[in-house]
């Protein structure tokens, strides 16, 4: 019998690879993204608009969007090509920004509503001590709000995990390169390698699993 570890390891590798760079950038862009969202700031309705969209919109059509933007003859992706001679799509980078983009609602959530509701007042004696936005939002809005940060983390990091539409559109599915493990999964199903898709999602199960309880603990402290 095949061991579990010979079917697809390279899309388990890149699954974890894509969630460890997204959980960096969701622990910088997710906490920036969420204070200012919760601040008075210009254009927030157009930002927390633009933030929320994956949790309304389609991730399939998501994904086309992007990749007409970011493709070879796009707004962004043809000057990338034009004089950097630098493809996104069908990339790591791509698996990247998909993921990221995915997840990013589901970090910024949490945090902006932890932020106006626990941390509001808070934060206005933090400003009437003295201390600056920057001073303020590392040392009173992140240490009472870490919860909410670790849950946000999660289920962005989660998200990354399962994630198919945008990463199908930017990745291009491409085996052994960007074949991420929800698309091994979805592959082995196409092929009709049932026991190889079985294994692929409990595996993909457990891996979820322990990363939540990893970061479960770290939210409490612990």
């Amino acid at each position: 019998m095949t061991p579990w570890l010979d079917c697809s390891p390279a899309a388990l590798l890149l699954s974890l690879h894509v969630a460890g760079v997204v959980l960096v950038l969701f622990l910088v862009a997710g906490i920036a993204l969420g204070y200012a969202l919760s601040r008075p700031i210009p254009l927030r309705g157009l930002l927390d608009a633009l933030v929320s969209v994956p949790l309304v919109f389609p991730p399939i059509a998501i994904g086309f969007f992007l990749l007409m933007l970011f493709g070879r003859h796009g707004a962004i992706g043809g000057p990338l090509h034009d004089w950097l001679g630098w493809e996104l799509v069908f990339s790591f980078p791509a698996l990247v920004l998909a993921a990221f983009i995915a997840g990013l609602p589901l970090v910024v959530k949490p945090i902006q509503s932890a932020i106006e509701g626990s941390a509001r007042e808070l934060i206005e004696v933090s400003y009437t001590l003295g201390k600056g936005r920057l001073a303020t939002l590392f040392l009173v809005v992140i240490p009472v709000i870490r919860r909410h940060i670790a849950a946000g983390l999660i289920l962005g990091v989660g998200r990354s995990f399962g994630e198919v539409g945008i990463t199908l559109m930017l990745g291009g599915n491409i085996l052994g390169s960007t074949e991420t493990l929800s698309l091994a999964i979805y592959n082995q199903v196409l092929d009709g390698d049932f026991e190889c898709a079985t294994r692929l999602s409990l595996l993909l199960g457990l891996v979820s699993l322990t990363l939540f309880f990893w970061l479960g603990r770290l939210g409490r402290g612990r």
